[in-house]
């Protein structure tokens, strides 16, 4: 399941559920259960180049790496790294990963 991701190609494992969760400051228990529905809100929510960040930071890629990959200086990599967690952590990107309950009738 996703292995032809974005993410796949930098992380061994489908881990991104406890990466999100990290960085976005919400419990794993409350995010969406489906993997695929959460990486596809995943990828609704950041770029292309904003989500091969995202896998290859958590990946642990070293900065030079990451640098030439987005042909960036050092201060411009640490500058769109900041961008990308802060979007991370907006309400209007966070809500959109949570499990959202069921409308009841009333």
């Amino acid at each position: 399941m996703l292995e032809r991701t974005v993410w796949r190609q930098y992380n061994d494992t489908n881990n991104f559920r406890e990466a999100i969760a990290e960085f976005c400051v919400l419990d794993t228990i409350d995010l969406i259960e489906d993997d695929k529905e959460l990486y596809a809100a995943l990828k609704a929510k950041l770029t292309k180049k904003e989500l091969k960040l995202f896998a290859m930071d958590v990946a642990k890629s070293n900065n030079t790496l990451l640098q030439e990959e987005f042909d960036l200086d050092e201060k411009a990599l640490e500058q769109a790294k900041y961008k990308l967690y802060k979007k991370l952590k907006q309400d209007k990107t966070r809500l959109s990963f949570k499990e959202h309950s069921k409308d009841f009738d009333i």
